[in-house]
């Protein structure tokens, strides 16, 4: 799982980086909240955690950005306030939970797998972006008409849609879509990729996947 951790002091950044990456996460640290915003919005993450008080920009105000933007990943605030007003705050702008300064790393441990937990049971059951729709129940994919996708390629257009506008891996999709069928190998996300750039093309979406084979790959809007 890949983490992103925004926290403005660099030693309570390296030490929690290092325990972290310790317990098998893979971690992008940023010190101020711009290059959080910058990070979140570039490539996926499995959770965000982000302190509250950052200079260039506070957390509330990229996680705000991040939920304006349709970014359903999961966060975690920090905070070195104790008043209710802060975690009403960080709540109500969508934050999934809270941790208060100074805290004890297994408590952060354990709601970073609590709220990655809630995000793998819960995705919403329609996804948007420009003119396209996707009922992720009844793996339809929407725009000037209409079509069924396959379980896989329900599950890939999900992730994209998900994380519309970043980078994604070929692994990155392998290990999200693939991860149950030990049989599998990293070509066939390139295969279910064209796929999907067939079905968009057919329901006339307005927006595209791009990227190369054993690549990255994007979902963006097609630009005019």
């Amino acid at each position: 799982m890949r983490l992103l951790l925004a926290e403005d002091e660099l030693e309570l950044s390296q030490a929690v980086t290092a325990i972290l990456e310790h317990s098998g996460y893979e971690v992008d640290a940023a010190l101020d909240g711009a290059a959080a915003l910058a990070l979140a919005q570039s490539k996926p993450y499995d959770c965000i955690i982000l302190d509250i008080m950052m200079p260039k920009m506070d957390g509330i105000q990229v996680l705000q950005n991040l939920r304006a933007g349709g970014d359903h990943t999961p966060v975690i605030m920090l905070t070195a306030k104790a008043e209710v007003e802060d975690r009403i705050e960080g709540l109500d702008s969508g934050a999934d939970d809270y941790v208060t300064k100074p805290f004890a790393m297994k408590e952060l441990l354990a709601r970073i797998r609590s709220a990655t937990r809630r995000s793998s049971d819960y995705t919403p059951s329609q996804l948007v972006m420009g003119s396209v729709t996707l009922n992720v129940e009844e793996h339809e994919l929407a725009s000037s008409n209409s079509i069924r996708l396959a379980g896989r390629e329900s599950r890939l257009m999900e992730i994209l849609m998900l994380n519309q506008g970043k980078s994604l891996t070929t692994e990155d999709l392998f290990t999200r879509v693939w991860s149950d069928d030990p049989e599998a190998e990293a070509d066939i996300v390139w295969v279910y990729i064209s796929y999907l750039r067939q079905k968009l093309r057919s329901i006339q979406a307005d927006v595209e996947i791009a990227g190369e084979k054993d690549g990255a790959f994007t979902l963006r809007l097609i630009e005019e």
